[in-house]
């Protein structure tokens, strides 16, 4: 659509400051694990690729650009080299990217040295994988980073981005996050590179951890009701932060992404399909029941599973194995932060009394966080399911390791009976490690058992979720240094 030109620039105005020699807006100073990826590949990239910043709505995708941003100008960059544009602003909605380009080098002159263009909900754009693809090809100087909380990635676009984009994918605050960006003064607890030094610890050191995790526990719990969105994390009130949830995030998706980049119609069906989801989170899904409950047909119901899982609102997770073992099992589906159930469903502070639903969110919450730290490595996650249908929640396989992981959230430390999946697997599958996710901060150690089997270590809940997030971030700090 025409546009006058002066109504862009005005708006692209705004969104720069910097062109006006004025500051970056208020900034949190705190950086996410991710902040030190996307430095990587802004400032010396190891390859030339765009930069694609995925995950779902109001996690932070935005402030991770501006922090950026502020970094590339206190690095001495141009300030007119530098474009920020959001497309869910209707003027540059309307106007499309090649008018914002065209409008940003006439405000902004071009100078030497290389472009950096940080377009935020790119999902917005016409043909943007066509377009990044162009400027990738052919506008060598320029670096792109944008960001889409519900992109539609079709083959044609997945094609076109090989060797063209790199993703960074963002999951919600992990719960290192969530005490880092809440200033919560705790105990310290050890750093710890990889799960696998515990098997090396001493009893002092064990002991140790076991003596202050009990002061983590009821943070932990509240962190699984107000969740890792960094708005809501900051708010005491539970029940707003929750209705935060619901409106800011879910309904926002649901009723507009799921519309305007999907093409979906019927909104209502779709909404009572994401409830279905709510109520079976972490459940392996059975698309002949779910398009029963919910008169609609598999082909619907398939197509509305894959949309959340587009719009990063739904973890998908095979059933262990290759070709038929994978094609005739069903999928878990995990919602994309422990709190979206309870918010969508109204469950208050009386979830933490609810052993089951309590046990549900944790292991929601448990697989983010295995996923958030393994991702980046080319990880392959899934479920395990054997006789009589035993099952081990987690899988991750990394080169030839198979490390599995249980979780047992209850009031008892769990006996050899509860881990017979586990046991299953470990006699199919011959791996060397697993861990037990458990609830009591007295649980930490080794599982001894009579005969010959792989080392069980058994890990607290809110004690594997603080170190996944914490060696997210020391790895990521890692990397970006070398």
């Amino acid at each position: 659509m025409e546009l006058s030109k002066d109504a862009v620039t005005a708006v692209l105005s705004r969104f720069n400051p910097w062109w006006r020699n004025e500051s970056v807006n208020s900034l949190p100073t705190w950086k996410r694990a991710a902040y030190q990826e996307l430095r990587q590949w802004s400032v010396s990239p190891p390859a030339r690729r765009a930069v694609v910043l995925s995950g779902a709505r109001q996690i932070g995708k935005t402030t991770l650009m501006q922090q950026m941003i502020q970094e590339l100008l206190e690095r001495g960059i141009p300030a007119g080299n530098i474009l920020y544009a959001t497309f869910d602003h209707p003027i540059l909605k309307l106007a499309g990217i090649d008018a914002v380009v065209e409008a940003w080098r006439e405000r902004e002159p071009a100078t030497d040295g290389p472009e950096y263009l940080f377009l935020d909900e790119a999902q917005f754009l016409r043909d943007w994988g066509t377009w990044v693809k162009h400027e990738h090809d052919f506008n060598q100087d320029r670096r792109i980073i944008f960001t889409g909380s519900a992109m539609t990635l079709d083959r044609t676009d997945a094609e076109s981005g090989v060797g063209r984009w790199h993703t960074i994918q963002l999951t919600t605050l992990s719960f290192y996050e969530y005490i880092q960006i809440k200033q919560l003064a705790l105990p310290d607890l050890p750093a710890l590179s990889s799960l696998r030094e515990l098997f090396t610890w001493e009893p002092r050191q064990i002991s140790r951890v076991k003596d202050v995790l009990p002061v983590y526990m009821g943070h932990f719990h509240e962190y699984l009701l107000r969740g890792g969105f960094p708005q809501t994390a900051m708010i005491d009130n539970i029940t707003i932060a929750q209705q935060l949830i619901r409106e800011d995030i879910i309904d926002k998706v649901l009723k507009r992404d799921m519309t305007a980049n999907f093409g979906v119609r019927r909104v209502l069906d779709l909404e009572h399909t994401f409830l279905y989801l709510c109520m079976n989170d972490g459940a392996l899904l059975d698309m002949t029941q779910l398009a029963s409950n919910l008169s609609v047909s598999k082909v619907t119901a398939q197509r509305y599973i894959d949309i959340f899982v587009a719009s990063h609102l739904v973890y998908r997770l095979p059933p262990f194995g290759y070709g038929k073992d994978v094609l005739r099992g069903k999928f878990k589906l995990y919602l994309a932060d422990p709190a979206i159930a309870p918010a969508v469903m109204l469950r208050d502070k009386s979830m933490i009394s609810d052993a089951q639903l309590l046990g549900v969110a944790t292991e929601a919450a448990v697989f983010k966080h295995v996923f958030a730290r393994y991702y980046p490595n080319r990880v392959q996650f899934s479920y395990w399911r054997g006789k009589k249908q035993h099952e081990v929640d987690l899988v991750a396989e990394t080169g030839s390791d198979i490390i599995p992981f249980e979780v047992k959230y209850r009031n008892r430390t769990p006996s050899r009976s509860d881990l017979t999946g586990l046991l299953q697997m470990a006699k199919q599958k011959q791996f060397q490690r697993a861990y037990v996710v458990t609830k009591s901060p007295s649980d930490l150690g080794e599982m001894i058992f009579d005969d010959e089997q792989p080392q069980v270590m058994q890990i607290p809940a809110p004690l594997i979720c603080y170190w996944m997030g914490a060696t997210e971030l020391n790895q990521a700090e890692v990397d970006s240094n070398t």
